[in-house]
This record gives C-alpha cells, sequence and structure tokens, in this order.
C-alpha cells in the first residue's frame, strides 16, 4: 500500500493524518507497516487524502539491497540496474513508465521517419530503449528482486 508515500508527498505526520482521517494514530502505523485496513478505515483514509480507494490499495515495488537476491545478482547487473533507474532506489513502476513512453515515442518517430531519416533513426534507438527497460524488468521479476516494501530504508 502506497499510503506512507502519499503521506509524505502532502507534508503530513501520522498525528495529522489521523487527525484529518479521524482514526487512531496507531491504526494508521499499523496499515503504514503493512497490517490489512478495515474497509472503514481505508474510506476515511482515501476521504482525507482525496484520493480513491483503488489508489490508495497500489502496491509499491522496490529493489531490496539486503535481500539475499539481490546480494546474489553479479555486479554487472546491479550496475545495469543503477544505471538505468539513476537512482539509488529504482521502482518497478518508473520502468513500466519508460517502456511505455519509449514505445510510444519510438512509433512516432518511426513514423515521422517517412519524412526524415533523423527521425526514423531516433525511433529505432527509442524502440530499443523501450526493449531495454522491458528487459531490464523482466530479469528483476525473474531474479525476484522487487518486492513490497513501502517502508524499507535505504542502505
Amino acid at each position: 500500500m502506497i499510503l506512507k508515500q502519499l503521506r509524505l508527498s502532502r507534508n503530513l505526520s501520522q498525528e495529522q493524518l489521523a487527525q484529518m482521517s479521524g482514526l487512531n494514530v496507531r491504526t494508521i502505523q499499523r496499515i503504514e507497516s503493512g497490517h490489512k485496513a478495515s474497509v472503514e478505515s481505508l474510506k476515511c483514509i482515501a476521504a482525507a487524502l482525496e484520493v480513491d480507494i483503488p489508489t490508495l490499495e497500489q502496491e509499491t515495488f522496490v529493489i531490496d539491497k539486503h535481500s539475499d537476491n539481490w546480494k546474489r545478482l553479479p555486479l554487472w547487473l546491479k550496475w545495469c540496474f543503477s544505471l538505468n533507474f539513476l537512482v539509488a532506489q529504482p521502482v518497478r513502476n518508473t520502468a513500466r513508465r519508460i517502456v511505455i513512453a519509449s514505445h510510444v515515442s519510438g512509433f512516432l518517430f518511426c513514423a515521422l521517419g517517412l519524412m526524415s531519416e533523423a527521425a526514423l533513426v531516433g525511433g529505432l534507438i527509442m524502440l530499443s530503449n523501450a526493449y531495454l527497460f522491458h528487459l531490464l524488468t523482466w530479469q528483476g521479476d525473474k531474479l525476484g528482486i522487487w518486492y513490497d516494501a513501502p517502508d524499507v530504508a535505504v542502505g
């Protein structure tokens, strides 16, 4: 659940969110730590954060750099993930958005390639980028380094 990210993006403390939603602070803490929330609690939190319940229930996928799976990866593969995401804590959803944006822009540039060779080359580069990120996402899924952990501290 992305409750903590939503709360932090709005610069709210757990106490402030509890007061806005009419829930107990301990309830907010339990939900953020991964415990299942009741439908009533979700409705209260969703109303306070002005989001719908499906948005609130979205999962966050990140790489656990302390997991055994991450530690067993070859160094070159760790570098691929780190360099291609250019962040300390790559998020799986980011890769999906990059794949979609690269495909769309690649196909558009390839269509413009009927008028300009440079556009065709740019389109092929964008399509290659899309397939690279798709491969990275698939590799991350296959190796089991993505996991649902909204409260992971980066170390």
